[in-house]
């Protein structure tokens, strides 16, 4: 007896009763079989060797996919563990989970695991990886289950949480772990597998339980993407943000202010350059900047949703006996503002800018240099509208969003509509008309995205941007976000042509997003060599002699006249190569080595900071050269 299945394209495949998976694969394709980590069967992703015995849903889950990387690297979680007891057969596994970059297992009785350790383990994961072992999947009675693992109470306390009657065992030859799957067909399938480090955790995250011996790993179908991986982590670590800081001056951390940058004067440069660079751009684009206060009593919130919502990663205090928070977004106070005063269609659209400081109570120990902080600026800004503006408002950010990433900064992104969660502020029906509009606006623009589906705003849904940097990595900056709910509960109005007050529509909106977290990535993504236009010291001048060092000073000083550009001069009583190397170090765009030649010609030897050497140039050449390449922020 056939049955039939639904492809994601809605083609009807016809397969026999009782298919695997696999086969079922097979039928539509040999390649895309050999692709595939599992299968999506009526939204339920299975293992490959799964009966399919009625009419359903059915797709393949390449291991390039979301679903389909989280059941090879928990398999891969499974060989880890399998490892780890055939060389400490007292250990006791607890869980093995997948994380954002790869997987980790924890482990109880057992002594703090050392780097030798790890080699061992790593090597004979290999071996099991080499023995193609099959995951084989059996539901057992708690019962049988529990008798399974009679010595290892974290299992059991796993187990007895279960609901139903069976447990889910998954065995790879002699080795068994209780997991819900799916899994890959057999070990032999993770070509690419490393052990990254290992350190302390608790049981159920709990202080005052078990402390517990954590291995992370990373896992791959094929050598070649790891050693791709291994590749990009090494270059990630010259490009550490946190570490070219300190090295070019440009921020700082204390312990007595976690989660807040200090801006050294460098990195106040950069700062400003950036601010600079967006305030020419909103006036070209018809923005109002406004400055707002940072603390406000509970009521705002409460009228916005945000108390009941949001309240958790707000910083809360008492003042005048009453409760206030610093603002963790600037919405709320662009409305105040908005409701200042009556507004007609007229005036509309409206757009408000601000960069004021913001303040998020984010975990401590999820804070990472600048891309996860507690205070911050961001470029936000909030549009009031008319419905019939959405469309040209919409369009009018997508266009600012590529000019400011891809015409300014080169990145390379892509768009994502991230739709309504779980929990949200207003009506089903208004959402549904948000979420239609923005992504009418992405089709209409012709821009390629993805549904992030269940990740919009509390209030809104939003268009996020990732942008790819330099060594390949993700870091989602910009957003869109299209808001109905707000201006209805602050009744945020307008008098329209046909003389009603009509409820506006407000945009909310971050083109380069926090300042802190853009200025971590653009750190990263050059490696600390900024462009010219943002390189903190843009020219150095080197005399090559103490004779010289009073033409060094006035070759400074006419530059910074009649280039405007930002100079030192290194009179160090140091060797020439020395100063260069010295330069090089602080990744200046242009070393100036002067002695009786540049005296006597008034031309210039420039020297790159990646090495090349333009002999004889005049200085009129190269001060039209600079001005030129800093207006074009080449």
């Amino acid at each position: 007896m056939d049955i039939s299945l639904t492809l994601p394209d809605g083609k009807k495949l016809p397969v026999e009763k009782g298919i695997s998976a696999y086969e079922a694969i097979s039928k539509i394709s040999n390649s895309l079989a050999r692709e595939c980590a599992g299968a999506l069967l009526d939204g339920v992703p299975v293992d490959l060797s799964t009966k399919i015995t009625k009419d359903s849903k059915f797709s393949g889950l390449k291991f390039s996919s979301k679903e389909g990387l989280e059941i090879f690297r928990h398999s891969s979680a499974h060989v880890l563990c399998q490892a780890v007891l055939r060389l400490f057969p007292n250990a006791l596994p607890t869980i093995g989970p997948v994380v954002e970059e790869g997987f980790y297992y924890d482990f109880a009785n057992c002594a703090p695991f050392t780097p030798e350790d790890l080699k061992k383990i790593e090597a004979e994961a290999h071996k099991i990886v080499a023995e193609n072992l099959p995951f084989e999947r059996k539901e057992l009675p708690k019962k049988d289950a529990l008798a399974l693992y009679k010595k290892n109470k974290f299992k059991q306390e796993l187990i007895d949480e279960l609901p139903g009657t069976a447990a889910t065992i998954y065995y790879n030859g002699a080795f068994f772990d209780l997991c819900r799957g799916p899994h890959i067909p057999s070990t032999g399938m993770i070509k690419g597998f490393s052990l990254s480090k290992v350190s302390s955790s608790y049981w159920r995250a709990d202080s005052s339980k078990e402390s517990l011996q954590r291995i992370y790993g990373i896992s791959f179908p094929s050598k070649k993407e790891l050693d791709a991986y291994l590749h990009m982590l090494a270059e990630a670590e010259k490009r550490d943000h946190r570490k070219l800081g300190t090295q070019l001056g440009l921020f700082m951390f204390h312990e007595w202010s976690p989660g807040s940058a200090f801006f050294l004067p460098n990195g106040t440069i950069i700062y400003n350059e950036l601010l600079a660079y967006l305030r020419a751009e909103y006036i070209k684009r018809g923005y109002q900047e406004v400055v707002t206060p940072q603390l406000f009593n509970k009521a705002l919130w409460e009228q916005s949703g945000h108390w009941s919502h949001y309240q958790e990663n707000m910083f809360l205090l008492e003042v005048d006996k009453e409760e206030f928070s610093f603002k963790p977004m600037n919405c709320p106070s662009h409305l105040l503002i908005y409701k200042n005063s009556s507004h007609s269609y007229r005036e509309l659209p409206i757009r408000i800018a601000d960069f004021c400081p913001l303040h998020r109570n984010e975990l401590k120990g999820v804070l990472g240099g600048m891309t996860r902080v507690r205070k911050f600026e961001q470029d936000d800004a909030h549009i009031f509208c008319t419905h019939e503006q959405i469309e040209g408002e919409v369009a009018a950010l997508l266009d600012f969003t590529k000019f400011v990433l891809r015409d300014t900064f080169h990145f390379e992104f892509t768009a994502k509509l991230s739709t309504r969660p779980e929990k949200f502020l207003g009506e089903k029906a208004v959402w549904d008309k948000a979420e239609a509009s923005l992504e009418d606006s992405l089709k209409k623009n012709k821009m390629q995205y993805t549904i992030n589906a269940g990740d919009g705003a509390f209030y809104g849904p939003k268009i996020d941007f990732c942008v790819k940097d330099a060594i390949g990595r993700e870091w989602q900056l910009s957003t869109i976000q299209l808001d109905f709910n707000l201006p209805a509960r602050f009744d945020a109005t307008y008098e329209g042509a046909d003389g009603k007050q009509h409820t506006c529509v407000m945009i909310h909106r971050a083109i380069i997003g926090s300042l802190e977290r853009f200025i971590g990535v653009l750190t990263e993504h050059y490696g600390g060599a900024f462009p010219l236009w943002l390189s903190p010291v843009q020219i150095t001048v080197i005399p090559v002699a103490d004779a010289y060092n009073e033409f060094a000073q006035e070759l400074a000083e006419k530059l910074r006249n009649e280039a405007g550009v930002r100079i030192s001069t290194n009179l160090k009583p140091d060797t020439l190569g020395s100063k260069i190397r010295d330069a090089q170090m602080q990744k200046i765009p242009y070393m100036l080595v002067v002695g009786q030649k540049e005296k006597d010609s008034g031309n210039l030897a420039v020297r790159k900071r990646d090495g090349s050497i333009l002999e004889n140039v005049p200085v009129g050449k190269f001060i039209a050269q600079l001005k030129e390449e800093i207006e074009k922020r080449a």
